[in-house]
């Protein structure tokens, strides 16, 4: 399993993709929400950041508290 991970900035509440960063990685088999979202927000450079995690069983959306961005985690 593969992790894609989407950071980008929002408008209005939703993801306005004016500008995009896009990362990759392949989690451990027995990782958890918990680690997979901590390492995509450390790609993203939004490390201790607090953030609102959404899980929609085929991906994860994150949502930092206090920035205008937005990060997805997609499985492939």
């Amino acid at each position: 399993m593969k992790c894609v991970v989407t950071h980008t900035d929002l408008f209005g509440g939703e993801a306005n993709y004016g500008w995009v960063n896009r990362y990759e990685f392949i989690p451990k088999k027995d990782a958890s929400q918990r680690s997979i979202v901590r390492k995509a927000k450390a790609l993203a450079g939004m490390t201790a950041v607090k953030a609102e995690t959404y899980d929609y069983g085929d991906g994860y959306t994150v949502k930092p508290r206090g920035y205008a961005q937005i990060i997805f985690v997609d499985f492939e």
